[in-house]
């Protein structure tokens, strides 16, 4: 009996690896300009995912935009996260981004935006003590304003900036272009907040008579990509233009980025929305797209799998539907690479992980949680 039991323990420790190394082969293998990787698909049956945070034990949270939160464990598996606000899905609206807080192994805390209502809607932010399956005392530390009709642009990107700011993008709402212009509301904005929700005494416009003191930047048609610059801090983010206009900016607090007064880019009818690219006093982009890739989420490139890729940005498309790599030298883009193409899917959201892979979400009814591995 001991023979088996010991003969048993040598097939499992033979076959182990063997599974391992098939599922990595399973994996399709791809090229790019300065490293091979392959694509391994960690979760899938996932409902239109949106926003991702990396879990101490080495699992996820996924958010699906139908109001849905998925905690993830390492082997795939998945449960419903409980304890969440009233969520309205509606069009692009539902739950949407989702960060832990920098203090998340002492406090438990979770951050997600997404969009509430009743006559009206609009994006807030809540946050609550993730314990197993539920989040518990959740609670809302902003509602933006003004809660309107329509389903379309919420922007809800969220980051922690270094300084331990809570960084917010609101949208412009599709149907309220002129507000981004306007400091009396939250529309087109991104916001600056303290992790409790109030408001920080160095924000840039505290000062100004009318305006929102939770306002960091302005003249935003709809921000989806939000990212820390891993050597200088600096915050980048890029944003949805209309037909063509896709931009790349670096926020400067108090900064207006010029939408629609300024706009690469023309209404979906063919219309002109603005005769002008630039103006004094709004800020130009680093770069933008048209035709436009749609981008959304969006991350910096600093894990030691691959060498190569440090410091390089990298953006999710979802109407060319791509990852696309950008190379920098400094603040200026000098040359782009569009990846998995191929796989011809929407790519919702993209980060680096802090196991150094990158992890991708594609957006679709049948959504999938990706990690890209170096091929040795």
């Amino acid at each position: 009996m001991l023979w088996l039991i010991n003969r048993v323990h040598v097939l499992l420790a033979l076959a182990v690896p063997a599974l391992l190394a098939g599922a990595a082969a399973a994996a399709e293998v791809k090229s790019s300009e300065q490293h091979s990787f392959r694509v391994v698909t960690l979760a899938e049956e996932l409902r239109n995912p949106w926003g991702l945070a990396f879990l101490p034990d080495g699992g996820w949270l996924v958010t699906e935009r139908s109001g849905f939160l998925r905690r993830i464990a390492p082997d795939g598996s998945k449960r419903r996260v409980d304890g969440l606000p009233e969520i309205v899905a509606r069009g692009q609206g539902g739950l949407l981004d989702v960060v832990l807080d920098p203090a998340f192994a002492e406090n438990g805390l979770v951050y997600l935006a997404y969009v509430a209502g009743q006559d009206g809607v609009s994006t807030e932010v809540g946050r609550g003590r993730l314990n197993g399956s539920r989040l518990e005392d959740f609670e809302v530390i902003l509602v933006s304003q003004p809660k309107l009709s329509g389903g379309h642009h919420f922007g809800a990107r969220l980051r922690f900036a270094p300084d331990g700011a809570l960084l917010v993008t609101l949208g412009d709402r599709y149907s309220q272009l002129e507000r981004a212009q306007e400091l009396g509301d939250h529309i087109g904005k991104v916001l600056r907040l303290n992790p409790d929700g109030s408001v920080p005494d160095d924000n840039p416009f505290l000062e100004t008579t009318g305006a929102r003191p939770e306002i960091f930047t302005y003249g935003h048609r709809n921000v989806q990509g939000l990212a820390v610059h891993p050597e200088t801090g600096a915050i980048w983010i890029h944003e949805h233009g209309p037909r063509g206009g896709d931009e790349v900016n670096v926020l400067r607090p108090g900064a207006n980025y010029g939408w629609p007064e300024i706009t690469y880019g023309i209404d979906y009818s063919g219309r002109i929305i603005s005769e002008y690219t630039e103006k004094p006093g709004m800020e130009q982009p680093l770069i933008y797209w048209d035709p436009s890739i749609a981008p959304s989420g969006m991350d910096f490139y600093d894990g030691e799998a691959f060498p190569a890729w440090r410091g390089d940005l990298f953006v999710g498309a979802l109407r060319q539907r791509h990852l696309r790599r950008l190379e920098l030298e400094g603040d200026r883009i000098v040359a782009q690479e569009v990846l998995l193409a191929d796989l011809d899917e929407r790519i919702r959201d993209v980060l680096t992980g802090p196991d150094g892979f990158l992890y991708l979400l594609t957006d679709s009814y049948d959504g999938r949680l990706l990690r890209l591995e170096p091929v040795e």
